[in-house]
């Protein structure tokens, strides 16, 4: 099998020969495969120092030195050269380290005793320094010291020698290995022309599949459950690729340390090879079983039925809403993108308010997950200023809030298998956009603490009011759609004025079309739907009352009429219209006179009329003796 190497790799090949300093930015904190051969055995698993030692070894580079601020200058793979580099250095080892400060006025501080190194042209040395994100508390806080140090740094990359060796021509290197770019002072690499930068990103695609594909194959595996199960596959490989390739979508975004951390968990658990892909699903969230899996295509089957008994009138909404539904369970969702690891399915709900658009978001966390619990909502109206994406994602560290992390990311942990809802999205500040921008492509987000948080077990839906009013040249709000026009005209309407707020007033057509074609709109509530809500309404108060307070509610048929026309006189508030009206005209009369009564129980109640147009405060009513 031909080595698949890196781009970052390809890249130090470059470089490391044209540039004296290289910054290697990114995922510096993860294990790598080492890609040829040499002195690390090939695909071996190492750290990232391990890695650079052995390709600079292999490329004929006679000392390797590494620094941290925290310990000085070591070398625990080969500890001769550290000898040698403390000999030109003039300096003590002392219990296998060359004790250095980062700053300070001395000439054995780290970045001297670096400039004299790469200064000489005796011995081609590479000088690598970790974790140097942490050797200053910010770029903004430095002091003259600390600007002294990297000064020289910047000098003695500038001045760097180049050494003959028996490979050819070596020129004296300084890495640095940083977490992020911006950690270091921009004028130590903007604009320096002997700086190049190295992003070291998480394994792609290709990485993965080899790693998964290849001799590493069975180590994911007891030896005794890959003795039982690999003839098997042998004679269908067809049925080991989708498997292989199933494994490659979930990871996107994971690490190779992580990749290594589900290996050894897959072998501890005694996987076999037809739940690989449950390893993702217990190393992410701890959890075994897949609520996804679990779901039954028959109860799917009446999953519109069940639906329509909270919400009613929105057969078109709730079709569309169960077509996602359906892609996600079968596992369609996202065919057509390069990444497995979105969410399970995104819905933007339009449309008049108290249609049904949040109650349809809870219908569907019961009938998925079994619990209305797990439809988490956010009220977007919270957060519209500029730092809110910090209450949603988590405060950086250094500011207030850190410890508390996100409500968003805190949320998803906790319950990773749930419906996000994100109510009035429009209300949001514009930069929370960029992170549901992230959230829609990746299916991941990254906290204020460092954790990866995944939202592919999710289903997200925005809801707005977006396309009820339109302004005219003016800034004059105008009414965009009236319940005098019909659904397919409503949302054509509707959905043009979601494209152009998005398009035109936001600026962010990309935001869009992550939505795709998922834009949902919600008829106002004709008059039958209206009847339906009503009576449900009715239904259901009449029934709490029978069981927690064995009072039983009687409404005949000509009182009904009279609650009837007063409820639906106006529909243009929808279904929350209706329930006002019904706390308005049955509730609050009735419980009053049960109060003014002392009616407490064991009693039947009849209500004979309602006084909506003398008195629409009240009710009159009889016991039954």
């Amino acid at each position: 099998m031909e080595p698949l190497i890196s781009k970052w790799h390809r890249e130090l090949e470059i470089f490391s020969s044209l540039k004296p300093l290289l910054i290697l930015e990114g995922n510096v904190l993860d294990s790598y495969r080492y890609p040829v051969p040499g002195s690390i055995p090939e695909d071996e698993l190492v750290s990232l120092s391990r890695y650079l030692y052995g390709y600079f070894s292999d490329q004929g580079y006679e000392r390797v030195v590494f620094y941290s601020n925290l310990i000085g200058f070591m070398n625990p793979y080969k500890p001769e050269m550290l000898e040698d580099y403390a000999k030109d250095g003039h300096c003590d080892i002392r219990n296998g380290v060359i004790p250095a400060e980062f700053k300070g006025n001395d000439a054995q501080t780290a970045p001297n005793l670096i400039r004299r190194s790469m200064l000489q042209n005796q011995k081609a040395t590479v000088h690598i320094l970790e974790l140097a994100s942490h050797y200053i508390t910010s770029p903004e806080r430095m002091d003259q010291q600390d600007v002294n140090s990297f000064n020289i740094l910047l000098q003695s990359a500038l001045s760097s020698a180049t050494v003959r060796t028996i490979h050819g021509r070596k020129q004296n290197l300084l890495i640095l290995l940083v977490s992020k770019l911006n950690d270091l002072p921009a004028w130590f690499y903007l604009n320096n022309p002997v700086c190049k930068t190295i992003t070291l990103e998480a394994p792609d695609r290709d990485e993965r599949k080899r790693l998964i594909s290849g001799p590493a194959f069975p180590t994911f595996f007891d030896s005794s459950v890959y003795r039982t199960d690999a003839p098997y596959y042998a004679e269908h490989p067809e049925e080991l690729e989708k498997l292989q390739e199933k494994f490659v979508g979930l990871t996107e975004g994971m690490t190779f340390t992580e990749l290594d951390a589900m290996r050894r968990l897959s072998k501890k658990e005694l996987t076999p090879i037809r739940d690989l892909c449950t390893v993702v699903d217990l190393y992410k969230y701890g959890i075994r079983t897949n609520p996804w899996e679990s779901l039954s295509m028959s109860s799917l089957r009446h999953a519109k039925q069940d639906l329509e008994k909270r919400v009613k009138g929105q057969d078109s909404a709730l079709e569309r809403t169960l077509d996602v539904v359906r892609r996600a369970v079968t596992g369609m969702n996202g065919l057509s993108s390069s990444s497995t690891a979105k969410p399970k399915g995104v819905l933007f709900y339009a449309g008049p308010t108290g249609t049904g658009k949040t109650e349809t978001a809870k219908a569907l966390a019961e009938k998925l997950f079994g619990d209305e619990s797990a439809c988490i909502r956010f009220d977007m109206s919270e957060f519209g200023e500029s730092h809110s994406d910090q209450k949603l994602m988590g405060a950086p560290p250094g500011y207030v809030g850190y410890e508390a992390g996100g409500q968003l990311t805190n949320a998803v942990k906790k319950q990773p298998f749930c419906i996000l809802l994100f109510d009035e999205i429009e209300k949001a500040h514009p930069t929370i956009m960029d992170k549901f921008l992230q959230i829609l492509e990746d299916g991941r987000m990254t906290d204020g603490q460092g954790n990866t948080v995944y939202f592919s077990e999710s289903i997200i839906i925005f809801t707005s009011n977006l396309g009820m009013y339109v302004k005219d040249a003016l800034g004059n709000r105008h009414a965009n759609v009236t319940m005098d026009m019909t659904y397919p005209e409503v949302e054509k309407a509707i959905r043009g004025a979601v494209e152009d707020f998005f398009k035109l007033e936001l600026g962010r057509p990309e935001i869009l079309n992550r939505i795709g074609e998922n834009i949902v709109v919600f008829d106002y509530i004709r008059r039958e739907a209206g009847e339906a809500i009503l009576r449900a309404q009715v239904d259901k108060i009449i029934r709490r009352m029978e069981e927690q307070k064995q009072i039983r509610i009687i409404i005949p048929d000509e009182a009904y009429a009279e609650l009837h026309d007063a409820a639906l006189a106006d529909l243009s508030n929808g279904g929350r219209g209706i329930g006002n009206q019904v706390e308005s005209l049955l509730i609050n009369p009735l419980s009053r006179w049960l109060f003014e009564m002392e009616v407490s129980g064991n009693r039947t109640v009849t209500i004979d009329h309602f006084l909506t147009k003398t008195n629409p405060a009240a009710v009159v009513c009889h016991m039954d003796p």
